[in-house]
């Protein structure tokens, strides 16, 4: 005689809600702290937005005013067209050293942890400490890259290295790289160390050269990694500031003011918090957009 075997009993509808509060009490914090820290400003920038609001005294709604407004800021465009300039150059630059960087460190040999640790040092230093270092280290009088270029006979006089758009662009470039390389380097790391090393040996096998295997196998087998490496640095490099405030004070004449040099200055310069969150609004779509477009184009063929 067959016996039929019995299905598993029903999950207990008391155990699942057990289960399905202690999640909520998980997400919780995480949820509260994006509505405190996010959510609520993002609204209360909104709201702004409709509003003509000055730094002091009262407000009162205008509506679309200020993005009408902002359509026609030519100063405003102008610096996110600066902005977008200078993540476009920031960014090949920093993939193209810190990929150098991972693919150096990667190897387990004596006194690799010794170059981790100081090739992502620049990482925790914060950016405001780090550009005024290198304002020291620019100063054509005690300034150490002087003094080096002239104590190797390359330049007589102070190189000025903040005079020109160019050069303060070259400059910025320069700290930032020096600056944030580290950390995408550390991210390319993790994504070089996840590709199982049998795909190596069975390539190398086959007789593929270092440059087949880089082609073949570790390009599109980090392409995820690669993904969140473009669109942290991406950001930060929209999000540009610190180092153009401090080091080029968006000189010379305006030339280095990026889109958020410009919102700080409409609203803390000019006292204009309404058209500065507007500003702000515009620049987070933006931002976002940016963002989804490299994610798409860099999404794994094998994601549904």
């Amino acid at each position: 005689m067959t016996t039929l075997a019995r299905p598993f009993p029903p999950r207990s509808s008391r155990a699942a809600r057990r289960r399905a509060l202690a999640g909520a009490l998980f997400v919780a914090p995480c949820v509260l702290f994006v509505a405190v820290f996010f959510l609520t400003p993002l609204v209360m920038t909104a709201w702004m937005s409709l509003n003509s609001w000055p730094l002091l005294g009262a407000h009162h709604f205008i509506g679309l005013g200020n993005y009408r407004e902002l359509m026609a800021d030519r100063a405003f465009w102008s610096a996110l067209g600066f902005t977008f300039k200078y993540a476009l150059l920031v960014t090949p630059l920093i993939f193209l050293v810190a990929f150098g960087l991972a693919l150096i460190v990667q190897r387990p040999v004596r006194g690799v942890g010794l170059l981790r640790t100081a090739y992502f040092l620049p990482v925790v230093v914060g950016l405001g400490s780090a550009s005024v270092l290198w304002v020291w280290m620019l100063n054509g009088q005690v300034g150490v890259f002087n003094a080096v270029a002239q104590a190797l006979h390359l330049t007589q006089d102070p190189i000025p290295y903040l005079d020109s758009a160019r050069n303060a662009m070259i400059t910025a470039l320069a700290l930032i790289v020096w600056k944030t390389a580290g950390l995408s380097m550390l991210l390319l790391l993790i994504g070089l160390q996840a590709i199982p090393a049998d795909y190596y040996e069975a390539a190398t096998i086959d007789g593929a050269s270092s440059w087949q295997r880089l082609i073949r196998i570790t390009l599109p087998l980090m392409r995820r990694t690669f993904a969140l490496a473009l669109v942290l640095s991406v950001t930060g490099s929209l999000l540009a500031f610190d180092q153009f405030y401090i080091l080029s004070h968006g000189g010379p004449q305006g030339s280095t003011v990026t889109a958020v040099y410009w919102i700080f200055n409409t609203s803390f310069g000019s006292f204009r918090l309404g058209y500065g969150a507007a500003l702000s609004l515009v620049l987070l779509v933006i931002l976002v957009l940016v963002s989804v477009a490299q994610l798409y184009f860099l999404r794994d063929d094998t994601e549904v």
